[in-house]
């Protein structure tokens, strides 16, 4: 099994066009025709990790976060970063990054936070804009179902947890074919009116070019009409954060009693217990104080995350509950989650998660 077989299958699952702008997730470091021989799970890069990759017989290291993240200048062995891309390079391992995309994916690092804390009916916190398109066409009567169905399997269509979502209009369409031309219906030189359905479908941006394929190729008419037109809708299922529901309703030191079991902790950083019982609950893993004011407007009564500042504990106000989980902490699932995902499709490597692949915080 290659190396670039294993890339094309988890940017079809990681979607790496969903990372944030300054992220830089996707394959990192190696060569895509090197043969795999096994993968190691990671959240970080680091030498333990690169020392039991080595001893393991891994040559392909998939991480959460980048080993590679702000721009590098020069790759020497004086800094950490350039010495673990040297000592990658010089052991033929590959190195990868699910990082932002797998945070904004519902099923990702905040999805599957959120089942290991058992809460239901969840949702993202702050959908993506921009990514939501319109495809209108127009086709014979005769071929509209066929163009359809071509619209469909290229995965246009889709509206939450329905498929095959489409609007349908009946008109008059006008054409007339010049020289050369080779039309489907009509004549060369003579004004024709055709019966045309108007097909209008909803597909993701990302999937445009593959889309737009689909559609001359399955269309009739040699010179099909068609309009992308961007939308204002939001993409609810990928974006930053989640939010849920406990099935039911328990008291607040019960439920942070319950978190520190779910993430390992032995202490918890949290504002002031303002509520006595908890049913909606907010997250995101990693640094999240960018979505306190989401996680107020939806109700929730704690929100749970890293990285949060002192004066992050004194914006609550009174009206819901900050918890500091940690960093590592609020994603370390995230290694079972990638591991799961290599594992189901590959059965002829090896994919393991690391022993050593530990947070940077102690606490004592």
């Amino acid at each position: 099994m290659k190396t670039r077989e294993v890339v094309e299958y988890l940017n079809s699952r990681f979607l790496p066009v969903y990372q944030e702008s300054y992220d830089n997730a996707g394959f990192l470091v190696g060569d895509l025709e090197r043969e795999v021989t096994g993968v190691l799970v990671a959240l970080d890069v680091t030498e333990s990790v690169v020392d039991e990759a080595i001893e393991t017989g891994a040559n392909l290291i998939v991480s959460h976060h980048p080993l590679i993240f702000g721009g590098m200048k020069r790759i020497t062995t004086g800094d950490e970063a350039g010495r673990l891309v040297t000592r990658l390079i010089e052991n033929g391992i590959g190195a990868y990054a699910a990082h932002t995309n797998l945070d904004n994916l519902d099923w990702g690092v905040n999805g599957v936070l959120c089942r290991q804390l058992g809460l239901e009916r969840c949702k993202v916190l702050r959908p993506v804009s921009g990514a939501l398109r319109k495809l209108v066409t127009y086709v014979p009567n005769d071929k509209a179902d066929e163009v359809r169905e071509a619209l469909f399997a290229a995965g246009a269509g889709g509206i939450g947890a329905y498929d095959c979502c489409s609007y349908n209009s009946v008109g008059t369409g006008t054409f007339r074919a010049g020289e050369g031309c080779n039309p489907y219906c009509g004549s060369i030189g003579e004004l024709h009116r055709e019966g045309e359905t108007r097909i209008e479908v909803i597909y993701e941006s990302r999937i445009e070019g593959r889309l737009i394929g689909k559609l001359l190729k399955a269309h009739p008419y040699e010179e099909p009409a068609y309009d992308c037109i961007p939308l204002a809708n939001k993409l609810m299922n990928v974006g930053a954060g989640m939010v849920g529901e406990l099935g039911e309703e328990m008291p607040m030191y019960d439920f942070l009693e319950m978190v520190k079991q779910v993430t390992g902790l032995k202490v918890l950083r949290c504002s002031e217990l303002c509520l006595n019982k908890v049913k909606r609950v907010a997250v995101c893993g990693g640094s999240g104080s960018f979505l306190m004011g989401d996680a107020k407007s939806c109700g929730a009564d704690v929100y749970l995350t890293g990285d949060l500042k002192y004066h992050d504990f004194q914006a609550a106000g009174g009206d819901i509950v900050l918890v500091d989980i940690g960093h590592y902490e609020s994603e370390r699932f995230a290694k079972e989650l990638i591991c799961s995902v290599i594992s189901e499709k590959f059965s002829k490597f090896a994919c393991r998660i690391s022993e050593h692949d530990r947070g940077y915080i102690y606490y004592i």
